[in-house]
């Protein structure tokens, strides 16, 4: 028995700690199980957002720029063709004879009496010899008829011859000057033939177009070249009716080019009459026709007739917007908020445009960017 008992101690010890153990266990456990639910069963807070303080964020930073008084021509616009002043059509005088050299083109410059081409001389040269000799016959007669009644004459004074014979005498002289002077003015008649076999120019000028070719036949009436007398050029420009009253010989005009270039003129001369189709008037504007000007007839330009100078109310054409066929600026209100308003324009001079109604002089409106506004934005100045 006390052999057995130490073994059956140590067992009883064993599975007392081994209770311990399981009890410390399920303690810990149901420890935590209850801290678990207390977790799930706390409320879950959610943070309200702040308020804020400040209101609706601005559409747009601007400036602001007022309306200028300034001193601005007054100016009519208009629209027209480029025209020569007049053009002349050089063609040959004689008929049926051949084009044996052409002297000038299209564009060359030409004085008065230049030649501009030629034809076949021989013909006409043949028959200016012909009346030459014609007058070198006649001559002679002529001196033989007048010695002969001035014989006739002194004979008749002394009685050795009659009346009769000495009248003879006359006539017979007085018929050979007249065929003297036939055959002169045949003569004056051939050598404006030999002439005409020279086409020349009939003004200065500019050549504007070329029909002759050499070996062609030269007949009265047809073309062979186009001269643009006094190499001037004009502005044929348009004005209704109701306009023609602010214009007036004098006034100066500036042409604006396709090509972009610009040139000054002066107004010739207004047309006395209206057309009844179209109720427009021309007015002719004399133009500077140099070697480096760059009009050109035919070319279709718009201008401005300068009519004196006034005072204007401008502002920058960046202020000014297109809205539905009306111009507009946006005033700014007190509230910071921008008001659409409604103008009437005029005058354009550079980058500045004239308004003629709908702002006072003092009125501030934004400067810039108005493309991007509308009526009653917030803006930032």
């Amino acid at each position: 028995m006390n052999e057995l008992a130490p073994p059956a101690r140590r067992r009883r010890l064993s599975w007392l700690v081994v209770a311990a153990l399981l009890l410390a266990g399920a303690v810990a456990v149901a420890w935590w199980m209850s801290q678990q639910g207390a977790t799930e069963a706390a409320p879950t807070t959610t943070p309200l957002p702040a308020k804020s303080d400040t209101g609706p964020r601005p559409a747009l930073s601007v400036a602001l720029v007022a309306p200028r008084r300034e001193d601005w021509p007054r100016t009519l616009a208009a629209q027209g063709n480029i025209a020569a002043w007049q053009e002349a059509a050089v063609g040959a005088e004689l008929s049926g004879f051949r084009v044996t050299a052409v002297l000038v083109n299209v564009g060359d410059r030409v004085r008065k009496g230049q030649t501009l081409a030629t034809v076949n001389p021989e013909t006409v040269a043949a028959d200016v010899a012909q009346a030459r000799a014609a007058v070198a016959e006649a001559e002679a007669v002529l001196g033989e008829a007048r010695a002969n009644a001035a014989r006739s004459r002194d004979l008749a004074s002394k009685g050795f011859l009659s009346p009769q014979a000495a009248t003879q005498a006359a006539t017979l002289e007085q018929t050979a000057a007249a065929r003297l002077a036939a055959v002169r003015a045949k003569l004056q008649a051939e050598e404006v033939r030999l002439g005409q076999t020279r086409v020349v120019a009939p003004d200065d000028g500019t050549i504007s177009a070329r029909a002759a070719t050499v070996g062609s036949l030269a007949q009265p009436g047809q073309e062979m070249f186009r001269l643009i007398r006094g190499n001037r050029l004009e502005w044929r420009a348009e004005v209704t009716a109701s306009e023609l009253a602010r214009l007036a010989p004098g006034m100066h005009a500036t042409v604006h080019l396709p090509t972009g270039a610009e040139v000054r003129g002066t107004v010739r001369t207004i047309a006395p009459t209206v057309d009844p189709q179209t109720r427009n008037a021309i007015v002719y504007v004399d133009l500077p026709l140099g070697d480096d000007s760059p009009a050109r007839a035919g070319m279709f330009a718009r201008g401005d007739f300068e009519l004196g100078r006034a005072d204007a109310i401008s502002l920058p054409q960046t202020a000014v917007v297109q809205r539905d066929g009306f111009s507009y600026v946006f005033r700014v209100e007190p509230n910071g908020r921008v008001a659409q308003t409604k103008i009437g324009v005029g005058r354009r001079v550079g980058e500045r445009i004239e308004v003629t109604e709908g702002l006072a002089a003092g009125a501030e409106v934004v400067a810039s960017g108005v493309g991007f506004l509308s009526d009653g934005d917030l803006v930032r100045v």
